[in-house]
């Protein structure tokens, strides 16, 4: 919250008290109340797991994994260390005033394997109790009504929904390319390389407001020949620094909530802004994931694949510059220079 309220107080001090100004303000006050509101419920001096119900997750951490097995790989922290108290200082912790559950990444440390970006994210494996982390575990995954084989695995369909404030993306990288500012927060990840859903927040340094969008990514044979789709949510995914302030976007530190709700073949993504005020605003979109998308003809659709749900800050900064799209060439001068991402949750549940 420090970047907004020093945007309004350099304001006042230049005696540029508008309506805009005003309006800014009862944004950052009902903020304020907002967060009271959410945090009466969570402990700032208890650890993650002992304010949110996340026994069917592992997490991913930017740090080399200790295990022999994971040697040179992320490390992933199992659902029985992590509701153990599980806390890392600078990547996964609760916040000490609000007692939000709070995951930060830097713009380079250790990848996923067929990732360039740094995460740390909660990952869904419904194979509760089982300790064996392989997200291809049929059981660990869910599926569409249409799959050939839905008996197999731990779920059909199911629902996420979370309230978290987005506190910070990278002030970095090349603003011709969308995945330069921004952070995914929350995403549906197949079995394979696609990505039927990732949810983004991306804000150029210069505005107060950033944009929320969500990408559908199209599934052919070849997954070389994989690309996303963009859906604005509030402003647009190619905002560049030459862009207008997208003022019906989201500011940094404001509470929003987003649902991902697939059930048989269809996914519903409920988005929310404004929580709490008169100015509250819904969006809902509705995807058919059991088929191709109509106009993209190498997309075979989801129907034949398994699927886990993730929540937390995904860095979509990096400092590659070769890729088309996600070469994102941004700094990695460390958290004091802005080159991280963080997101802080005050509400996670997830039903399958």
């Amino acid at each position: 919250m420090k970047h907004i309220n020093a945007c309004f107080c350099a304001a006042i001090a230049a005696g540029g008290l508008t309506t805009a100004n005003i309006a800014f303000a009862d944004t950052i006050e009902d903020q304020k109340e907002l967060k009271q509101e959410l945090s009466e419920t969570l402990d700032p001096s208890k650890p993650p797991s002992e304010n949110f119900n996340i026994w069917s997750f592992m997490i991913n951490i930017p740090e080399p994994d200790h295990k022999p097995e994971r040697e040179g790989m992320v490390l992933e922290v199992n659902e029985k260390v992590l509701n153990a108290g599980y806390t890392h200082p600078d990547w996964f912790f609760t916040d000490p005033e609000t007692g939000a559950m709070v995951f930060r990444a830097p713009n380079k440390a250790v990848t996923t394997p067929n990732s360039s970006n740094v995460r740390s994210e909660l990952h869904a494996m419904l194979r509760r109790g089982d300790l064996r982390i392989g997200e291809k575990e049929p059981k660990n995954n869910f599926v569409l009504t249409n799959h050939p084989n839905p008996t197999e695995y731990g779920a059909v369909g199911g629902t996420l929904s979370a309230t978290l404030s987005v506190d910070w993306v990278s002030t970095s990288g090349d603003d011709q390319k969308f995945p330069a500012y921004s952070v995914v927060i929350g995403q549906i990840h197949g079995l394979g390389k696609t990505e039927p859903l990732k949810i983004f927040y991306r804000k150029m340094p210069e505005h107060d407001h950033g944009s929320l969008f969500w990408n559908y990514e199209v599934r052919p044979e070849d997954e070389g020949e994989r690309y996303d789709i963009s859906t604005d949510v509030w402003g647009s995914h190619e905002l560049t620094k030459a862009s207008d302030d997208p003022e019906d976007g989201i500011l940094l530190g404001e509470i929003i909530s987003y649902e991902i709700d697939v059930e048989g073949t269809e996914m519903t993504l409920t988005f929310t802004k404004a929580l709490g005020t008169p100015q509250e605003e819904t969006k809902v979109f509705t995807h058919d994931l059991g088929k191709g998308l109509e106009g993209h003809p190498i997309d075979r659709g989801y129907a034949d694949d398994a699927m886990h749900l993730k929540a937390g800050a995904y860095n979509q900064c990096n400092m590659g510059t070769e890729h088309p799209i996600w070469g994102t060439a941004c700094d990695n001068d460390g958290i004091e220079a802005g080159d991280y991402v963080q997101a802080s949750f005050y509400r996670l549940d997830l039903q399958q």
